[in-house]
């Protein structure tokens, strides 16, 4: 492992420091004096939120920590699992792949040490094209359209591109930042983006300040298909969500989850987790997107084993029934 210990002066300023946890006072034997965040790439809603959420547990743990970018869900599971990184975010799709040494970060390699932390908020999967195109729907989407789809190995680009062939769009795949493919939009560059995370979606907000946009609906004919065809669920991008959208746009989403690397100290990150979680109106402010950031959607995960601090902290605050089994270690 990786993690930079505190030194015995250090362990002992902490401990005698009051945080914002149950208990007020820690023992902080074993937690790194610093912690990184994985979270994706500028301009999307992993880097806002992740650094959000990084920035506040620092602040009240008394630790240095901070958010990082990365290429999205796939790489943070490897990053966890090694334990390049203390925390990350991941999706459950690329988290089950991960698991089953099936990602493409890493074929072959099983990233059984990520464990789940806490429940983030459901990734819709949204469409965007500029006014002027005249793209207003799937459909209508041309064919060699120069589709962006996000960061190579993003949840966007593990899914989108198969969920457009299951509808028979015809396109060339484009990869890049959210805030990179934005401006290539807005310049004419690409002809829509498909997005998969968490709303409202950064560089989507930007997009609309500076032009008219189109955020394309599915039909119920085609979130019937791919309901059929991926790990996904009905979901709804609410119409305060961007002030181009006058009613809620039909769509599918993911369940997206916190992870830690599971030898982390389990008083660690059992205090992490009551950081975020016991302050929903803090991590809303972060971004609106925490607003699923709730103790009750801790069954949201059935694909990660629960990192056993974690377990502790919904079984005590949430009632949580997780078995024996889903928890590491046990």
């Amino acid at each position: 492992m990786k993690f930079t210990l505190m030194t015995g002066t250090a362990v002992a300023a902490a401990m005698t420091a009051s945080v914002a946890v149950a208990g007020g006072h820690l023992d902080r034997t074993g937690w790194p004096e610093s912690f990184t965040v994985g979270t994706a790439s500028q301009g999307g809603t992993y880097f806002a939120y992740g650094s959000g959420w990084a920035n506040l547990v620092a602040e009240e743990l008394g630790l240095s920590g901070g958010g990082e970018v990365t290429g999205g869900p796939g790489q943070n599971m490897a990053l966890v699992h090694t334990g390049d990184a203390q925390f990350g975010m991941t999706t459950m799709g690329p988290a089950a792949e991960a698991l089953a040494g099936l990602s493409p970060i890493a074929p072959g390699l099983q990233m059984t040490n990520a464990c789940a932390m806490f429940p983030m908020y459901q990734t819709p999967f949204s469409v965007t094209a500029l006014s002027a195109s005249g793209i207003t729907s799937i459909s209508e989407i041309p064919a060699g359209a120069r589709i962006g789809f996000g960061p190579a190995g993003s949840t966007s680009d593990t899914y989108f591109p198969r969920m457009m062939e299951t509808l028979g769009v015809e396109f060339e795949r484009r990869n890049g930042g959210w805030s990179d493919l934005g401006g290539q939009l807005q310049d004419g560059l690409l002809d829509v983006i498909a997005f998969a995370a968490g709303v409202p979606v950064p560089a989507v907000s930007q997009l609309e300040v500076q032009t008219d946009v189109n955020i394309i609906e599915f039909t119920e004919e085609e979130q019937q298909k791919i309901l059929a065809e991926f790990p996904v669920a009905e979901y709804s991008i609410a119409a305060d969500s961007y002030t181009t959208l006058t009613e809620d746009a039909r769509s599918v989403s993911m369940w997206n989850f916190a992870i830690a690397n599971c030898d982390l100290p389990e008083t660690f990150v059992n205090a992490v987790v009551d950081v975020v979680m016991s302050d929903n109106e803090r991590m809303v402010g972060i971004h609106k997107a925490a607003r699923s950031t709730i103790p009750e959607n801790w069954d949201k995960n059935g694909v990660l084993k629960w990192h056993p601090g974690a377990a502790a902290w919904f079984k005590e605050n949430a009632g949580a029934d997780i078995p024996d089994d889903m928890i590491h270690g046990m």
